[in-house]
């Protein structure tokens, strides 16, 4: 796991952007082809607007996937992943190869982990954008998460603590709002990503990332999974990075 420090979210955006459209260049480089993940929510609003304004890719040949989204949700609602992306990520660079959704609003939504697993089993991702929640989750991978399966979606839980953070963010008025139930890429499907990025401001994930860094693999700290990858790097702003005492 390689580190990085920043004084300022602008330029932890900058940086993840930079490496991510490296991955991407060298791939189609190699291959004509990318496939990638695209994390959302508050800690990716920098880097997602630095990674669309590079003018150097073919987003005609590049496919993206997203890593989880609420079910029962709208995908006019504001927190709507879906949404989210479109706005921010699908909508602003040009002729996207392609942007595949999970549906929060399928009827069933086994099912609907089925068939986005049908799609992205064929794919090699060349790299994954995530970020470590409050909780120390992995997507929506609440602790103690679930470092087992093989699926690559699966239907989860989420616990207060993650439903708290997404009111605290904004996301939604009340915490009665907030959803209970999501469907999320699985751990060991993003630990197949060939490099992963993962970018993490804020003084308030200062001990989940203490946690991911220097604790042991541990289901009850969802993120801990990435000290298993051998090209993840971990882009902190100086809030986030302040529990790291080794870390100059």
């Amino acid at each position: 796991m390689f580190i990085s420090r920043f004084n300022d979210k602008q330029a932890l955006g900058l940086a993840a952007a930079s490496l991510t459209a490296t991955a991407i260049l060298d791939a189609l480089d190699a291959k004509n082809h990318a496939s990638i993940i695209l994390a959302t929510g508050a800690s990716q609003f920098e880097m997602l607007s630095a990674l669309t304004a590079v003018k150097s890719i073919d987003w005609s040949k590049v496919e993206v996937f997203h890593l989880d989204e609420y079910i029962g949700l709208p995908s006019t609602h504001p927190a709507s992943f879906r949404k989210y992306l479109r706005e921010r990520f699908v909508e602003k660079v040009s002729n996207l190869g392609a942007f595949h959704e999970i549906s929060g609003e399928a009827s069933d939504p086994v099912a609907e982990c089925q068939r986005m697993g049908d799609i992205i089993r064929s794919r090699e991702i060349t790299v994954a954008c995530v970020g470590i929640g409050e909780n120390g989750h992995l997507a929506f991978n609440d602790p103690p998460a679930n470092f087992e399966t093989e699926e690559p979606f699966l239907v989860v839980e989420l616990d207060e603590k993650c439903r708290r953070q997404q009111l605290g963010e904004g996301w939604f008025a009340t915490l009665e709002e907030v959803p209970r139930k999501a469907i999320s890429m699985s751990c060991r499907e993003i630990l197949r990503a060939k490099q992963i990025v993962c970018t993490v401001p804020d003084l308030r994930k200062a001990e989940a990332v203490r946690d991911t860094v220097y604790g042991d693999v541990s289901p009850k700290v969802p993120a801990s999974i990435l000290q298993k990858h051998p090209d993840c790097t971990l882009f902190l702003d100086v809030g986030s990075v302040s529990l790291l005492e080794r870390i100059a």
